[in-house]
């Protein structure tokens, strides 16, 4: 069982910036995928942004150049800028791992309110 911590959300105005970390449980050699997800109520999770060991990167039409995805190791971040109130989601950090299994974290709320 690999266990996924993750932090950074919280209220911002639009405009703004946040950024989100991810550490995972597990030895960083294990992972294969790591990403961020977003939620919001009656919809599907969606995917944000995802990075994988080789650094290449996949990410929503939406994104359009505002955010980042980083991973050193067994971490994951995502430095979103120009955050707009469509933005507001729960966020969820997901990792693959080598053999296929999948885990993800706790989500944290991201609010673009002003």
């Amino acid at each position: 069982q690999v266990h996924l911590v993750e932090s950074g959300g919280g209220l911002v105005q639009p405009g703004g910036s946040l950024r989100l970390s991810c550490t995972a449980s597990t030895k960083s050699f294990e992972i294969s995928v790591m990403a961020w997800y977003r939620q919001t109520p009656g919809k599907r999770r969606e995917v944000v942004e995802r990075i994988d060991r080789g650094g290449r990167t996949e990410y929503g039409d939406f994104v359009k150049d505002r955010f980042t995805i980083a991973r050193d190791n067994a971490e994951v971040s995502l430095q979103m800028n120009s955050l707009k109130p469509e933005d507001t989601a729960v966020y969820y950090c997901y990792a693959m791992l080598t053999d296929y299994s999948n885990f993800w974290g706790q989500g944290t709320q991201v609010t673009v309110s002003s």
